[in-house]
C-alpha cells in the first residue's frame, strides 16, 4: 500500500519572530509538511493551491497595499481561496487581509491594544473550536480592526475591539488576537516592537511577566481550539476541487 500524501501547509511570514508558534508542532504532529514564506521576497505561488494557508501578523497595515505591493497578490489569493473554500487561517494582519477580502474594512482603532487579556465569545463562538480559549488570557498586539465581513460569522470580541474572530463556513478562520504565539519565546517580540511599545507607553517587564505567568495554559488552549478546527475541516475530494473551480 502506497503511503498517503502529505498535507501541504504554507505560512506566509511578514516578520520572522511572529511566526506560526505552538501551531507549528500540532501541524507536525498530524503529518502536515510546512513550508514558510517570506513575504516581499519569497514568490506566493505556493501558496495558491496549498491544502492550508496560514497568513500571519506584522506591523504593517492591510491597507498598505500602494507602499506593499505583495499585499495586492496576497489578497487575490484570498479571495480566490474563500471562493474555492480552501482551508485558510489569518492571524492579526492575515484576518485583516481576509476581512478585506471579503470587502469589509480596516481601520485605526484611535489606541493600541497589547498585551493578555481573555476574549468575549459570542454563542457561536462557544460553539466553534473557540471554545478551547474561554477564560484564557490571550495576546493582542494591534492598533487596527476590522468590519465584520458579509457572510462571516462573529466569534469574539474585547472591550477594545468588537470584532477578535469569525469564521465564514468551516474552511476559513480569522483572529485578530494572537493565540498561536509561543509565550515563552515573546522576548523575540518584545526587542522587535521595542519602539511600538515605547511610543505606545507599554512597560516590556509588564509583558513579561504576563507572558511567563500565561505560557502554559495558551499553549494547551491553542492546541485545542487548532486541533479541532483541524479536525472538522471538509473532506476535499477531486468533485469538490471541480464543484469551486
Amino acid at each position: 500500500m502506497m503511503p498517503a500524501a502529505r498535507r501541504h501547509a504554507v505560512a506566509i511570514h511578514h516578520v520572522a519572530f511572529e511566526d506560526s508558534g505552538t501551531l507549528a508542532p500540532l501541524l507536525a504532529e498530524r503529518g502536515w509538511a510546512l513550508q514558510r514564506l517570506q513575504a516581499g521576497i519569497d514568490p506566493l505561488e505556493a501558496a495558491e493551491h496549498a491544502d492550508l494557508l496560514i497568513v500571519l501578523g506584522g506591523p504593517i497595515s492591510a491597507n498598505d497595499h500602494d507602499k506593499y505591493p505583495h499585499l495586492v497578490r496576497l489578497q487575490s489569493m484570498l479571495q480566490d481561496r474563500l471562493l474555492a473554500h480552501r482551508p485558510t487561517v489569518g492571524i492579526c494582519l492575515g484576518a485583516q487581509l481576509i476581512a478585506r477580502a471579503m470587502g469589509a474594512t480596516v481601520t485605526p482603532m484611535g489606541g493600541k491594544e497589547i498585551g493578555f487579556a481573555p476574549l468575549s465569545l459570542t454563542d457561536a463562538g462557544l460553539a466553534s473550536p473557540l471554545r478551547a480559549l474561554v477564560g484564557i488570557p490571550v495576546l493582542h498586539w494591534h492598533g487596527e480592526g476590522f468590519s465584520l465581513p458579509a457572510g462571516a460569522t462573529r466569534l469574539a470580541a474585547t472591550a477594545a475591539c468588537a470584532q477578535q474572530a469569525f469564521a465564514v463556513g468551516r474552511h476559513t478562520l480569522a483572529l485578530q488576537c494572537h493565540p498561536e504565539v509561543d509565550a515563552t519565546r515573546l522576548e523575540t517580540w518584545l526587542i522587535g516592537h521595542a519602539d511600538e511599545l515605547d511610543h505606545a507607553g507599554i512597560d516590556p517587564r509588564t509583558l513579561r511577566e504576563q507572558a511567563q505567568r500565561y505560557a502554559a495554559p495558551l499553549a494547551a488552549a491553542a492546541r485545542d481550539l487548532f486541533g479541532s478546527w483541524l479536525d472538522a475541516l471538509p473532506v476535499r475530494t477531486a468533485d469538490t476541487e471541480k464543484a469551486h473551480a
